[in-house]
């Protein structure tokens, strides 16, 4: 009986911050949905949705443990058959096959690829002798070789002859799933060009905010120049085309990069600014400030303003994030309610989860709604602490410090887990640019945007520029730190799960349980120190093999699937190069590769030299080639035939015994996976 009092005094203690839980729970149903390995029917979805509602009225009827657990896992129902319904919702024509010929459609977006290669997204595609409603919806091609005498702008039509494929999966099981990311962009189809892009009907009357866009971008970094020009179309209107490579390494080694997308940080130094200038403006007119409720106008005014730089920016995933977090925080004023709240946050998350349901699985999501809930969980505390003398310098300083701490704290496991790697010195990078960027920058950007109807915006460009020359040089002084970047491996499937119940724990549970966070974040944070890798990774065209070999991971060639390279190197928190990869441990290189595992030996057949040196294997053997072997052999086979049907391939040797993980089988089938990757290959 002591138990179960003590047990209803802690839920009892949860009613009146039990509001933040709705979009935890919302948040766990949407997550639940993804992690499936099967497409749940939509009868089953509805019916989720029914026990959801029965749960509601449970909770209107009794109080404690059956009011609060009921609304909990209410709001998990809601989230899973709204993650289903909204994936079904996405649905649109994939390529099934690879395309070559004539392509037609409208620009919609222009952006750069990883090798910094233009890149253009078309909707309204026609593809030789394919039918229009086959089509696929949209299409991402980059633009190789000179196109110097093409200008694209959003809404002209195009035409190229190009390489379409169906978009890659996983480079290998468990990890990042672009199928799944295109199937909500409705992107069905990527690939390449090397001829030249003409015009085929210039831009019409829609996407003119976009057209706006980039000529502001090209105005913006053709005056500025370098990558301070890239910086500043940036932030101003998202579009990083203009910035380099090099600067952008600079940035995430010192952990800066979060300054160059458009975010909750420039969205809310933007609203704060326009909210602080306009009241204080307004107070100035005494006969105006005693009438009229200057806040809430200073409040309206800045959800104009950022209204406009969300439209401006070109309105990306996570500028909406941003602004819907602005927003919710400008109408609380307008309502007379506390601005930065726990609430606050929640009802911004659940927003954001309901427009898009699959941007809970983005590092954006993840890392901004982190950071927001613990500033605003720790500033909650210390607010009502009593004075200790210090003056209001002193007093910003040390709020800046403590604001950079617990950010970077609290987005620092996110960040580890998506970017494997760990900023050694981001505290002090940010310390040191954060400010610039709230103080100097983002007014900078408003005077600019002021100014442009008169042509006069040039002064304003020029305050920007002094700001983000002092951001580049404090990126490119740490990072060439020692020991600035720390490689980090990829966690275990459950660690980031259980880093982020556990924090929402601890931030949201009233009374001595919250200590239960900590406990949890102690666990997944000692998992991870022990997460270990597979001992031979397979890509899904067999074109790339890699072996760990104490410790270290042997790649079969020095170039060559570069990105498919790059990413297990970086899951396994390997900083070395793909050449330097390729050189390790006692492979042996040429047309076939052969490198040792305990007692089985693996051979990768590189391409058709490769296939027409091949002879036979032995049944210790794993044997890899990007070809059709078609005679039976002794050995482990996984060729061109096979590995089409299971996508790319982990294998882990346990106790002389090789166990087999496959795309196919951990994903299963779900609506973006590829008809021909059946289970249980």
């Amino acid at each position: 009986m002591r138990v179960l009092a003590f047990l209803n005094s802690q839920i009892d203690k949860q009613y009146g911050a039990w509001f933040p839980w709705i979009a935890v729970g919302f948040g766990v149903g949407v997550a639940l949905y993804f992690s499936l390995r099967f497409e749940p029917n939509v009868w089953v979805v509805f019916a989720g949705l029914a026990c959801s509602m029965i749960g509601v009225i449970l909770a209107l009827g009794f109080r404690a443990v059956f009011g609060v657990v009921p609304v909990f896992l209410m709001t998990c129902g809601v989230g899973f058959s709204w993650a289903a319904l909204n994936a079904h919702w996405h649905e649109a024509p994939r390529l099934t096959f690879h395309y070559y010929g004539p392509i037609y459609g409208r620009v919609v977006d222009i952006d750069r690829s990883g090798s910094h290669a233009l890149r253009l997204t078309l909707d309204e595609v026609l593809l030789s002798d394919v039918p229009f409603e086959e089509s696929p919806t949209r299409v991402r091609v980059s633009l190789h070789g000179a196109q110097d005498w093409f200008d694209p702008m959003p809404g002209q039509f195009v035409g190229l002859t190009g390489h379409l494929s169906s978009p890659n999966g996983p480079v290998e099981p468990r990890g990042f799933d672009f199928q799944r990311h295109a199937w909500f962009l409705r992107l069905g189809a990527v690939g390449y060009t090397r001829t030249p892009v003409l015009e085929m009907k210039p831009p019409d009357g829609e996407k003119a905010i976009d057209r706006l866009r980039y000529q502001i971008s090209a105005r913006v970094a053709g005056y500025l120049g370098g990558d301070v020009g890239g910086f500043a179309a940036a932030v101003t209107t998202g579009d990083r085309s203009a910035f380099s490579q090099e600067g952008l390494q600079s940035l995430r080694v010192s952990n800066l990069a979060h300054l160059l997308a458009i975010s909750g940080l420039h969205m809310g130094l933007l609203a704060a600014f326009l909210f602080g200038v306009i009241r204080f403006g307004l107070s100035l007119w005494q006969p105006l400030a005693l009438r009229l409720p200057v806040k809430k106008l200073a409040a309206v005014a800045a959800l104009f303003g950022a209204t406009g730089y969300l439209l401006l920016s070109g309105a990306s995933i996570a500028t909406q994030r941003a602004y819907i977090m602005a927003a919710v925080t400008l109408v609380a004023i307008c309502l007379d309610r506390r601005a930065l709240t726990l609430r606050a946050v929640a009802i911004a998350a659940l927003i954001v989860m309901i427009i898009r349901p699959y941007s809970l699985l983005s590092p954006g999501f993840q890392m901004s709604f982190s950071a927001t809930a613990a500033l605003v969980f720790v500033f909650s505390q210390i607010r009502d602490l009593p004075e200790v003398g210090l003056k209001r310098w002193q007093t910003n300083v040390l709020s800046l410090v403590l604001s950079s701490f617990v950010a970077g704290i609290a987005t620092a496991p996110f960040a580890a887990a998506h970017f494997n790697q760990w900023a050694a010195y981001g505290l002090l990078a940010n310390v040191m640019a954060v400010p610039v960027m709230g103080t100097i920058v983002i007014p900078g950007a408003v005077l600019a945007a002021i100014l442009a109807p008169f042509g006069w915006e040039v002064l304003g460009l020029e305050v920007m520029g002094l700001g983000l020359r002092w951001i580049l040089w404090v990126a490119h002084w740490v990072s060439a730190l020692e020991g600035a970047r720390i490689p980090v491996v990829t966690p275990q499937s459950f660690g980031l799960p259980l880093i982020a119940l556990s924090g929402c724990w601890l931030i949201l549970w009233q009374g001595v349980g919250r200590f239960l966070g900590a406990i949890g974040l102690c666990t997944a944070m000692l998992a991870w120190t022990h997460a270990e890798r597979p001992d031979v990774l397979i890509s899904d065209q067999g074109q790339l093999v890699g072996v760990m070999q104490d410790g270290q991971r042997v790649l079969s060639k020095p170039k060559g699937q570069g990105f498919v390279a790059r990413t297990w190197l970086e899951n396994d928190g390997d900083a070395a190069s793909q050449a330097e990869a390729a050189t390790r441990g006692d492979s042996a290189s040429g047309p076939v590769f052969t490198a040792s595992l305990g007692q089985y030996a693996v051979v990768h057949l590189k391409g058709k030299r490769g296939f027409q040196a091949f002879e036979s294997c032995a049944s210790d053997e794993i044997l890899v080639s990007d070809q059709m072997l078609e005679q039976e052999l002794q050995c482990w086979v996984f060729d061109r035939e096979r590995l089409s049907h299971t996508g790319s391939v982990a294998l882990w040797l346990n106790d002389e015994r090789i166990e087999i993980e496959t795309v196919a089988e951990k994903r299963g089938q779900r609506l973006w996976s590829p008809p021909e990757q059946l289970l249980n290959q």
